[in-house]
């Protein structure tokens, strides 16, 4: 199994851009992959976008979103207020915030939602991506949930034990509005980046797992 890295270097940034249809998205997604990152590149901006969080959830987006990106040299979180649940009806609301976004600084790589995600809301947020960055480096995270829509990842990010310890323990800090549903505990999130971390036998045993459907090699 073959590792690649993202070639940034001269002084210049690694741009992320994380993207997510609610509050805890980005954090069960890729929480742990964006913790590794903060902690291997020295200059990191981050912008953040959640597209749903109300109330309660928006003031745990909001953060949660600082809490995991401390060590950010720049960040940036934007929190919408768009209808959970009603995102394909929506839609050219949304198209908008997301053309919006073609005015940051261009992203080395953007994370956003699996394409074949059961729930609505994901799959606008995946399609908006892939219409709006059309020369990036775009990862899908895979969310855990009852509609049972896991499927096979192709690219893998393993998770220091330390890391996988910081991603739980603030997922568990900041989403206390979540902590009711049965499958928000620490042993589902756990035991998904177990099991992807086996799969691409990480060092230390855990990984987040991602889709990358369009990936340009390059020996420049």
């Amino acid at each position: 199994m073959q590792s690649l890295g993202l070639n940034v270097g001269g002084g210049a940034p690694l741009r992320i851009l994380c993207l997510g249809a609610h509050s805890d998205d980005i954090e069960i997604g890729c929480g742990g992959s964006l913790l590794e990152l903060l902690d291997q590149y020295q200059i990191v901006d981050v912008d953040w976008v959640v597209f749903s969080a109300q109330g309660r959830r928006e003031r745990e987006a909001t953060s949660s979103a600082r809490s995991f990106l401390k060590k950010a040299r720049r960040s940036r979180v934007t929190v919408k207020r768009f209808r959970d649940g009603f995102f394909p009806y929506d839609g050219a609301a949304i198209k908008r915030a997301f053309e919006q976004l073609k005015s940051r600084p261009s992203p080395d790589l953007v994370f956003t939602h699996y394409r074949d995600d059961r729930h609505q809301d994901h799959r606008v947020v995946s399609d908006l991506t892939w219409n709006t960055f059309r020369n990036h480096v775009i990862l899908e995270y895979e969310i855990p949930k009852y509609d049972g829509d896991l499927g096979a990842p192709n690219t893998f990010m393993p998770l220091t034990r330390r890391v996988l310890t910081r991603k739980l323990e603030r997922l568990d800090a900041a989403f206390s509005s979540q902590r009711q549903k049965h499958w928000f505990t620490p042993d589902t999130f756990r035991g998904l980046m177990r099991l992807r971390g086996m799969e691409c036998r990480a060092p230390e045993g855990y990984a987040e797992a991602f889709y990358g459907r369009k990936i340009v090699l390059s020996t420049l």
